[in-house]
């Protein structure tokens, strides 16, 4: 190899021969030296600064004169102990526990879950198929004979005692005697259409009485909290009934029905559209955690708005104003007989009166907002354009 190939000879120091800059600064045009074994001539090569395991020495201290020669700025993660420290700052003395690392790796980011879609808690497309059903048949009874539908009004209040003796039974040991129940359910609805108001109370006391004496066949135990039960059982669920049996008694009682029961259906629909998509504030989070003061804004301007126009278009003599106040009362009423319902199914631990409806639950499930309505409705009719 010439001297040619590399820029200039090698120079002779105090530690031998090497290539490269000299003490002095570097060598005038010589070009970058290349390793060391490649220049045959060199005989030694100066080494490389090495950095001690032990404590980095202070400032003042013995050190290389070339502290800069190679500098480590520490672990290239942080998972990693420190190797090495740097000859800049001083550094005290490793602690055992620092071989640990104290604050770990914080984890990756998480892709954000998905919004869940609000979901209405049952099955849509079987509840609306048994409404309509219902609806048809409710409507077919109402229009051509009028005692049809009075069956129908008996037959959907013997159902709901059973339900409702059932599940007091089940859950809390309650044993209301049913059968007086059912054939005084279904007298007193008959008795509210053809004699009225009167009729009904009377039918109501003989089925009191009938509980109080069927429960005497029995041990003793228990009489008081089972025939109180059934003396409400017969006031909750046939009694209330009547008040729509009496309604049809109009001339116009079929319309008049048929009032009550769309102004009770858009209470609920209102409530539970605009509480699903607005909701936001609880109305009694103790009794039913579903219901919201902004579903309840909802039930009371469907009713008055659907209550305004059934007066004005499908009662005789009715007046829109007229349907605004009684709208009003249908949307209380209705969300109070919802409430009462879910406290006692709260008492029992139950979700559902029934199973028998598809995506309704059971008979008392549909009954809860309408029997509570029927007598409010019935008296403001009355009120408003007479019971003829």
């Amino acid at each position: 190899m010439n001297d040619s190939s590399w820029g200039a000879p090698p120079h002779t120091g105090s530690q031998g021969a090497y290539w490269g800059p000299t003490d002095q600064g570097p060598v005038q045009g010589a070009a970058p030296a290349g390793p060391a074994y490649d220049a045959p001539e060199a005989q030694h090569t100066r080494p490389m600064p090495i950095v001690p395991d032990g404590p980095v020495p202070r400032y003042g201290e013995d050190q290389d004169d070339d502290r800069g020669a190679a500098r480590l700025s520490g672990p290239l993660f942080r998972d990693e102990p420190p190797q090495a420290q740097t000859y800049d700052m001083p550094q005290a003395p490793p602690h055992p526990a620092a071989q640990q690392n104290p604050e770990p790796m914080p984890d990756a980011p998480q892709p954000a879950p998905p919004p869940q879609k609000k979901s209405a808690g049952r099955d849509l497309g079987a509840a609306i198929g048994v409404g309509v059903g219902l609806g048809v048949v409710i409507i077919a009874s109402l229009f051509v004979v009028k005692a049809v539908f009075v069956g129908v009004i008996a037959v959907a209040v013997v159902v709901g005692l059973w339900e409702l003796t059932s599940r007091l039974q089940e859950r809390k040991g309650i044993k209301a005697p049913l059968v007086p129940l059912a054939l005084g359910g279904a007298a007193m609805v008959v008795a509210g259409y053809v004699r009225g108001a009167d009729g009904a109370w009377v039918a109501m006391a003989l089925t009191a009485l009938a509980v109080l004496v069927w429960r005497m066949t029995e041990p003793p135990e228990g009489y008081l909290k089972d025939v109180t039960a059934g003396v409400f059982a017969a006031f909750y669920v046939p009694f209330l009934a009547t008040f729509v049996a009496m309604m049809l008694t109009a001339d116009d009682g079929p319309w008049r029905v048929l009032t009550f029961l769309l102004l009770t259906v858009v209470s609920d629909t209102g409530a539970y559209a605009v509480g699903w998509r607005f909701g936001r504030h609880k109305l009694a989070p103790r009794i039913s955690p579903g219901k919201t003061r902004e579903g309840l804004f909802g039930a009371v301007s469907f009713a008055m708005v659907a209550g305004a126009l059934c007066m004005q278009f499908l009662i005789d003599d009715g007046a829109w104003w007229q349907g605004l106040v009684l709208g009003f009362a249908v949307a209380a009423s209705a969300t109070l007989g919802d409430l009462g319902e879910s406290m006692i199914k709260r008492d029992l631990g139950i979700k559902d009166m029934g199973t028998l409806l598809p995506g309704h639950g059971g008979i008392m499930d549909r009954l809860d907002s309408l029997l509570p309505t029927a007598p409010v409705v019935w008296l403001l009719l009355v009120l408003f354009v007479g019971s003829g």
